[in-house]
């Protein structure tokens, strides 16, 4: 076999090889994102027993209610991008977190044995929600690397790959948590 072929045949072993590292890359963070989705889904399907179970209670808080029923009919919609629903599951968060700490200020709602249920399903869901948030995050990372290391870099702007958005921690969910005010 000549020198030139076996050059040759081992640049297209590369190429296939980075080649096929890149979809692997791609489809693994579409995968992951797909799983962050469906619990996304999940969280948006619990929110009208959220809502029809506190709205008799919460007349206060009402502006907070409106807020998240807005989020979760912006959330049903189909044509969504990735980054329109990252953004959207930033204020969701918010939202609901402002809900379960105005729910501390009814004795009665706090009570509520369908009101415990559902904060119990929704602490689940988000634990479930911030697990897959990291594995994408940890499949975007992978994949931003490999789209602008060379040489794969090169391969990955010939097929029209662009760095992917990651889940974020917002401003708010950054501070500090004050308990006192929370119990008072």
């Amino acid at each position: 076999m000549s020198t030139p072929l076996i050059i040759l045949i081992v640049l297209a072993i590369i190429l296939v090889l980075m080649y096929n590292s890149l979809i692997a890359k791609k489809n693994q963070v579409e995968n992951i994102f797909a799983s962050v989705d469906t619990l996304l889904k999940k969280r948006y399907d619990l929110i009208p027993n959220l809502v029809a179970s506190v709205s008799k209670y919460m007349q206060h808080e009402k502006s907070i209610l409106e807020d998240i029923t807005k989020l979760r009919s912006q959330a049903n919609k189909t044509n969504l991008s990735d980054k329109e629903k990252i953004d959207l599951d930033k204020k969701m968060s918010s939202a609901l977190g402002s809900i379960m700490i105005a729910v501390e200020n009814y004795p009665e709602l706090k009570a509520n044995q369908n009101i415990l249920h559902l904060q119990h399903s929704l602490n689940e869901v988000e634990a479930q929600i911030s697990a897959a948030r990291r594995a994408y995050n940890q499949a975007v990372t992978d994949y931003n690397n490999v789209i602008e290391q060379i040489p794969t870099n090169i391969m990955a702007n010939m097929m029209g790959y662009s760095r992917k958005d990651v889940f974020e921690v917002s401003e708010d969910e950054r501070k500090n948590v004050n308990v006192k005010e929370l119990f008072h």
